[in-house]
Formats: C-alpha cells, sequence, structure tokens
C-alpha cells in the first residue's frame, strides 16, 4: 500500500491514493469502528506516554502519510542510516530522523523494551491516538546527531537547542497501530491528509502542482513568484504553510491563515488553493528541504518552490548564518530524480514603482529604482503604527497584521522587580500601580511576591526548585494579562538569573517585559526591617532565606537598576514611566 516504487534503476517514494483517510494500513484498519474500538479498549489497558506538542505534530503525519514510507517512529538501525547517510536502509532518500524520545525515568516506570506495547496521548486532552509496539530503545549520540543533520552543534540552532535542552535521553523505535488522528479545531475546512489533497487534486483535475512553503505572511512579492512559478511550468499552485512548530518568534499560525485566506483571491481564478500542514520544523536548512520536497510529493505536488536560505534559522554564535544562501538548492538538486519531484529555485522578486509591477532582482536594469521592505521594517512599521504601503502588501493583509499586532502603545507590558526581601521593590511597585492608573488607558494589575506565595503557591516551600516553580507561575498570570493588553506590575525577590529569563522569554511572547533591578544593599535591607525577619534569618529559625542562607543572583541584564537609599520612591517610579515612554507603551491610545 505504501512504500517505494523502482524505474530505471531509481528509487522513488510513492502513496498510495485509496486509503480513504492518510496513508498508512493502519490508518484504514482504525476507520474500522470494531478494531478502532478494540485498540481504545487495549490503550486504556497499557501504559501511557503523553506526546509534546513537536511528538504530536511528527505522530499527524506518520499516521496521514506524510512521512510515507515511514509507518513508526525510527529504530536505531534506521535513526543511524539517516543521521549518517540521509537515507533509510531501504535505500530510500529520508533526510531529518523522526524519533520519540523518552526519560530514562518513564522507560523504567512504564517498563518499556522490546515487545511492549505503550499508547500514545494528545498532550491537550489525554486522547489515546496510537499504540506502538516497541523494537527497541536506544541512547543517541545527540552531539552527532546535531553535527550530522544540522551542521552544527550551536546551541543558538533551534534544533540543536532542542537536543541540548529539551529532548530526553532516550530514543524508542516501533510501528504504530493508529486509533485516530489528533483533532483540530481551528482552519478545519483546510486540514487536508495526503489522500484527501490527491483526491481534490483529481477532482480539480490539476495534474501539475507547485506547492510554495511558508512559515511567514505572504506579501505582494510571493503572490507575483509564486504566479511566476505556475505560468513557466504551467502548474497550479499549492499554497501549504506549516502550522505546527516553526521558529521560535515567528508571527502565530491564526494570524497567517488569515493572510494566506485573505491573499487567495489574488490569483487568477481557478490557479491556486490552500492547504495547512501540521510539521514541526527543524530549521535544518539543506536537509530539511529535502524533507519538504518528500513531504509534498506525499500531498501529491509535481514541483516544489525551494527558497534562498530555506528553513535557515538565521545566524549563530559567530554572527554568520547556518547555511550558505543556496546549499539548500544544491541538495534537493542532488537528490531530485530519486525524490521524483522537480525543484523550483525561489526566484527573489523587486518592485519597480516606475511601473508598479514585481520583477525579478536579476531582470532589473542597472540604474532602475527599486522598492522593498525588510522583515524588521515591516515590524517597526507594526510597532509604531505607520502605514504599510499598497505596493508591498494587499490592504486585507495589512488590516490583519495591524489587529494582530498592535501599535507599542496598545500592546501590553510587564514590570517585573526583583531584589532582597525589603529592598523597596513593593513600595515602588505600589506607586507605580497608583501612577500608571490614574493615567488610565490600560488596566493594570500588581502581583506581590507574599500575594503570588499566598494564591497560588502556597503549597511551595523555598527550595530552588519550588522557587523557580513559583515564578513560573507568576510568568504564566503575568504574560496572560500581557497577551490581553494590561500592565502587570510584578514584584516576587525572584533570586535566580535562570527563572528570571525564563520568566521573561514566557512574557515577550505577547508584549512588553521590564526587569528592574532593585539594588539596595543587604545592609540597608536589614536595616528597614522593621518585623525582625533578617534577626530570625540570622538565627537560623527561617531557613532557606534569601542574602542569608540562600544565594541572590544579580541580574546580569536588567532593563532598569534603582536603589532606594540613593533615589526617591517617586524619582524610581518617574525613571520607570520614562523607559515605558521611550518604548512607545505609554503614547496615544
Amino acid at each position: 500500500m505504501v512504500g517505494p516504487t523502482q524505474s530505471n534503476g531509481v528509487v522513488h517514494h510513492t502513496l498510495s491514493r485509496n486509503l480513504p483517510h492518510g496513508g498508512t494500513l493502519n490508518d484504514l484498519i482504525a476507520r474500522d469502528a470494531p478494531r478502532k474500538a478494540e485498540l481504545l479498549a487495549l490503550a486504556s489497558t497499557l501504559p501511557s506516554h503523553v506526546l509534546t506538542e513537536r511528538q504530536l505534530c511528527d505522530l499527524e503525519l506518520l499516521m496521514n502519510g506524510g512521512f510515507s514510507p515511514l509507518d513508526g517512529f525510527m529504530t536505531e538501525a534506521t535513526y543511524s542510516s539517516v543521521v549518517e547517510n540521509l537515507r533509510l536502509p531501504s535505500g530510500l532518500v529520508f533526510p531529518i530522523p523522526i524519533t520519540l524520545d523518552l526519560s530514562a525515568e518513564e522507560i523504567e516506570k512504564s517498563g518499556i523494551k522490546p515487545g511492549a506495547k505503550l499508547a500514545l496521548r494528545d498532550f491537550r486532552d489525554d486522547t489515546p491516538l496510537a499504540i506502538i509496539t516497541v523494537s527497541d530503545v536506544y541512547k543517541p549520540d545527540r552531539k552527532k546527531e546535531a553535527q550530522l543533520v544540522f551542521g552544527t552543534n550551536d546551541i543558538l540552532h533551534p534544533s540543536v537547542h532542542y537536543l541540548e535542552k529539551v529532548a530526553q535521553d532516550f530514543y524508542i523505535g516501533g510501528t504504530l497501530e493508529a486509533i485516530s488522528l489528533p483533532a483540530h479545531y481551528d482552519f478545519v475546512e483546510l486540514r487536508f491528509t495526503p489522500a484527501d489533497l490527491r483526491r481534490q487534486f483529481e477532482r480539480l483535475n490539476w495534474t501539475r502542482i507547485v506547492a510554495f512553503q511558508t512559515r511567514n505572511p505572504m506579501h505582494r512579492a510571493h503572490r507575483e513568484l509564486t504566479v511566476r512559478a505556475a505560468r513557466e511550468r504551467s502548474c497550479n499552485v499549492l499554497i501549504h504553510p506549516v502550522v505546527g512548530l516553526t521558529k521560535p518568534g515567528d508571527i502565530d499560525h491564526y494570524t497567517r491563515v488569515r493572510v494566506y485566506k485573505a491573499i487567495l483571491p489574488k490569483y487568477p481564478q481557478g490557479m491556486a488553493t490552500l492547504s495547512l500542514l501540521p510539521l514541526a520544523m527543524r530549521m535544518g536548512g539543506p536537509r530539511e528541504a529535502v524533507w519538504h520536497a518528500i513531504i509534498r510529493k506525499n500531498y501529491g505536488c509535481s514541483h516544489f518552490i525551494v527558497g534562498r536560505d530555506h528553513a535557515g534559522p538565521g545566524k549563530g554564535s559567530n554572527g554568520k548564518d547556518f547555511y550558505g544562501p543556496y546549499d539548500a538548492h544544491d541538495l534537493v538538486e542532488k537528490y531530485k530524480d530519486e525524490l521524483d519531484i522537480e525543484v523550483v529555485p525561489f526566484q527573489m522578486v523587486t518592485y519597480l514603482p516606475d511601473t508598479d509591477e514585481y520583477i525579478p532582482e536579476n531582470d532589473v536594469p542597472a540604474g532602475v529604482t527599486t522598492l522593498n521592505i525588510s522583515g524588521t521594517e515591516l515590524r517597526r512599521r507594526l510597532r509604531v503604527g505607520h502605514k504599510i504601503p499598497e505596493w508591498f502588501t494587499y490592504p486585507e493583509v495589512a488590516a490583519i497584521l495591524q489587529q494582530s499586532y498592535p501599535p507599542r502603545s496598545k500592546q501590553g507590558f510587564t514590570i517585573f522587580f526583583t531584589g532582597y526581601y525589603n529592598s523597596g521593590s513593593k513600595e515602588i511597585a505600589q506607586a507605580l500601580q497608583v501612577s500608571l492608573s490614574q493615567d488610565g488607558g490600560r488596566q493594570t494589575t500588581l502581583l506581590l511576591g507574599e500575594t503570588i506565595r499566598s494564591e497560588l503557591s502556597a503549597e511551595l516551600g523555598y527550595s530552588k526548585s519550588e522557587r523557580d516553580r513559583n515564578i513560573n507561575r507568576l510568568a504564566f498570570v503575568a504574560g496572560e494579562i500581557t497577551k490581553a493588553g494590561g500592565a502587570c506590575i510584578a514584584a516576587p525577590i525572584a533570586p535566580y538569573e535562570e527563572a528570571r529569563e525564563a520568566a521573561r522569554s514566557q512574557i515577550t511572547k505577547f508584549g512588553g517585559f521590564f526587569l528592574v533591578h532593585v539594588a539596595t544593599p543587604l545592609e540597608a535591607c536589614k536595616k528597614r526591617d522593621r518585623h525582625g525577619v533578617y534577626e530570625r534569618a540570622t538565627r537560623g529559625e527561617i531557613k532557606g532565606f534569601t542574602g542569608i542562607d540562600d544565594p541572590y543572583e544579580v541580574p546580569k541584564k536588567p532593563d532598569l537598576t534603582v536603589d532606594v537609599t540613593k533615589q526617591s520612591i517617586s524619582q524610581i517610579v518617574h525613571s520607570i514611566i520614562l523607559a515605558l515612554e521611550k518604548e512607545n507603551y505609554l503614547g496615544e491610545r
């Protein structure tokens, strides 16, 4: 049903068109009601693994045929072959390892060993989606994996960071019995399996389809280059954006899909369609481009646009791009005969204001004026509320982006104080709340350390892990307030740098974050202590007290440093207000 074919001595990827939902035999079995009931009953008796978001994306594409010819997570032999040779043991090209990582603790607790069965559950609602029959359990060399697959061990590469900081120590390989595909509640009309999409192409009588991979909003230039690619090769266009995991900091897929839906009518009638791809990207450059080509072939495409620096994650620690601009082109070209899909090089186009048209950069005559807006400039215009010109994007697209990414004067923010107990952070926070509230415009919420401790973290003690958990909870609440456009003032002690930076990372997804170090010296904090707390801690009556028997890590990069022994509360509040105004958070609303 699914597997390789061979013609003229070349092995090709194929996917059966006959399966009703997806591309594996297990999907066909799981759609049979009695068999599905049996699998559900079996899953309820088995140990379970709750899938991470990345694992969930991988499982969906394993079950629906997007990763054909794979029928499960890779065994050690398959993994090693892919990492070292870009091929499955069968000889088929497959460049990215698809692995299921588990901790040693979970493996021991669940009794996972060859021959064992494990239910795989959706992290969102605990629904059993599949049963894996374990073939082997192995400990990978993740540094080797990073170097060979991604060409680097630089932690700034998102997938290297994942391997070093997120992935568990062991991989398990095995075959899958599918119970059901993950449920989706957003844009369900655009979520097609490979078999679904192939049938749609047949209904439309499309035989030549060029796929456009994207994880960013589309503008007029993208529409122009895809139309050119389609016309030059007599193709129709599949806009096939990734809506699984992309690069941290990318625009959310809800906004992007609204943009794609708005731009679709700008194509000539009947030329283009839109379908969503639930892929967890690795940002793996050349190897990822080959992977993307295989996936698009499985979805029924005959052509695939490979972009400049395709799936590149940006710059590494040395300040240079991880991959060359055309490395992806070269690698896909190397394997194109085996992939059985034609590669379409991405042609950068630029705008000519004198003729109001987009043309390839290489075709621009010398001395002709061109215009362009970089991603950085677009984000700046959105941040400050400047108009996005119609020559760059369509008004409908601009309106969607401006709605989802309002200027800073309409965004929420968090002021996060850190300092010793009795440093004055509480008094500054309370005064700042009054100052912001009197100006109006935003709802202002004050989260004092003792409030969070009593209301959200009453069961926690003061070990490092418990302190970190407390700050994680505070950051979650502050992030939700920020996301809603409010102003949040948080005033914990927050003695550890890693927890503070994790809070910054969490909150900056939604708006502004200002770390204020209240650097009042410890001796001054002790003198200000009217309740004798420091004395009790010094006598050993209070354990784990910051500054006495527990450390305080001075922030490495605070946004503002203040000291109540050198400045009045009003002066400090004024300096915070000025910092907010400088970053346009207190502009006209």
